[in-house]
């Protein structure tokens, strides 16, 4: 009994060497696996405060009313640009194309956690030498008597033959794949929130020519207007000049106003072309007239009354959601390059006909089918594993970065903007008063003249401030809804 153990133990010493020697490589690749390194978790953002000190009176509602660009602006024909501009504009269609790929790359990743499967056809044929093992064995085999006709191996060509399927699968026990498939997935909302960054931006650009037009319209008709109260002054200064009770001096300064009076109107109406091209390039048209109001229509009055949760709506910007989405698709990818470290498992086989005859392939004999399984662990390219982790890591922290930026940039945005608009309610008030009173003194600038109270220089001056004032007037009514824009933006934006 003894000695036909010591057979066994020779006979199958190889075999026990082999298995010891894979379970000796096995357990140290799992323990080289559990000293791979960690992902870092120091990411605490810095804590939000809970308001931005404004001086507005809070309404009682809680909830923060989505943004819509019809009750933001409340203006229509303003909308109908937007509307166009999400239609029609070059940077934003090539946008929705990048949304595609993004979402084709997702769809990729989500199939990598499935098994592979291919179909497979394969012929080769192959003339073995005389002198090779393959060629002795065939040559060999055909004189068995243990075989029939069709098992008779063909020696001059010897074909070799299948058809089936072979199939593929890598566990995912560490989660190196499903990690990537949540980094691709967080890249794809990545790419959604660019899509509404650029959107924000597209309209609030279009806002700002639109509402730059309107101003710019204005002061056309400012500068209308006080060309005939220019005229007025001018016909009783030469009036007065025929009976001798006004100098020439006069009548030549009244005439060089008026001239820069129209030079600057000149340059306004160029001004008001220049505006509309630049707003039909971004609407996607080649030419045209843009049909615009007459006026200023305010609309974000009701957004400020609103009680702003600071939380919600700091991260309801597309800025600020893009660096978070990028944050947690960092992290996936830190995890997934961590996973590298440990052994992969792969599994497989084949299943189909297998033949060296094509009378005998689709015999019941030729089914073959082979199971397959493999256990594979990183020894000696930990370099590039560690340089790849490390990377990893390091964006995973530089992302952390940009986001805690992005937060912070838009609270002070945001509350600087609140501060803006209220600012803005005084200047136009006191503004609007002072325009009052110089169309006053223009007035009484003339009757004092006609009663030798006053000179003409009195009269241009009166008339040059007035002019200035209503312009300024109109330049600050540009740069609040400037600010509009930039708080519609800094409120997340939207369309509806």
């Amino acid at each position: 009994m003894k000695e036909i153990l010591n057979q066994y133990k020779n006979a199958n010493m190889p075999f026990l060497r082999t298995t010891k020697s894979a379970v000796v490589i096995t357990a140290i690749s799992l323990l080289t696996a559990c000293s791979a390194p960690k992902v870092s978790t120091k990411l605490d953002a810095a804590k939000l405060p809970e308001n931005f000190d404004t001086q507005r009176k809070e309404a009682s509602t809680e909830n923060f009313i989505p943004l819509k660009t019809e009750t933001f602006f409340k203006d229509p024909k303003l909308e109908e640009l937007l509307k166009k501009a999400i239609a029609k504009n070059p940077d934003y269609l090539i946008m929705q194309e990048r949304i595609l790929i993004a979402n084709s790359h997702l769809k990729v990743a989500k199939l990598a956690l499935l098994p592979s499967l291919e179909l497979v056809a394969d012929a080769s044929g192959t003339h073995y030498g005389k002198y090779t093992m393959d060629g002795v064995g065939n040559y060999d085999t055909n004189f068995s008597q243990n075989i029939s006709e069709k098992q008779r191996i063909n020696e001059d060509l010897t074909p070799n033959l299948f058809l089936g399927g072979k199939v593929s699968w890598e566990a995912d026990i560490w989660g190196k794949l499903s990690n990537r498939k949540k980094a691709a997935q967080q890249r794809y909302f990545v790419s959604q929130q660019g899509m509404r960054l650029l959107q924000t931006r597209l309209l609030g650009d279009v806002a700002d020519l639109y509402f730059k037009l309107i101003a710019l319209d204005k002061q056309a008709t400012i500068y209308d207007d006080n060309l005939k109260t220019q005229e007025r002054a001018l016909d009783i200064v030469s009036a007065q000049r025929s009976v001798g009770k006004a100098t020439e001096l006069a009548v030549q300064q009244f005439n060089a106003q008026n001239n820069n009076i129209h030079a600057e109107a000149s340059e306004l109406k160029l001004s008001i072309d220049q505006t509309e091209k630049a707003l039909l390039t971004l609407l996607g048209e080649y030419g045209g007239k843009i049909d615009r109001s007459r006026d200023f229509l305010a609309g974000h009055l009701e957004v400020l009354n609103q009680k702003i949760s600071v939380d919600s709506i700091i991260h309801k910007r597309p800025d600020v959601s893009e660096a978070y989405f990028e944050l947690l698709a960092s992290n996936a990818d830190a995890k997934s390059a961590r996973a590298a470290f440990f052994p992969t498992v792969n599994l497989g086989g084949y299943a189909g006909f297998n033949s060296f005859s094509f009378n005998t392939l689709f015999d019941a004999g030729s089914f073959a089918w082979q199971i397959l399984g493999g256990l594979t662990a990183p020894v000696f390219n930990k370099g590039q594993i560690k340089q790849e982790f490390y990377v990893s890591n390091r964006r995973q922290e530089i992302s952390f970065l940009q986001y805690q930026n992005s937060v912070t940039t838009a609270f002070n945005e945001l509350s600087a903007l609140l501060h803006r608009n209220e600012a803005y309610e005084d200047v136009l008030k006191y503004k609007l008063k002072e325009i009052d009173h110089l169309e006053i003194a223009v007035n009484v600038s003339n009757d004092l003249y006609l009663s030798g109270y006053a000179n003409y220089l009195e009269i241009i001056n009166a008339q040059k401030n007035k002019l200035q004032a209503e312009l300024d007037f109109v330049d600050i009514q540009l740069r609040n809804a400037n600010s509009q824009v930039l708080l519609y933006k800094a409120l997340g934006g939207g369309v509806n």
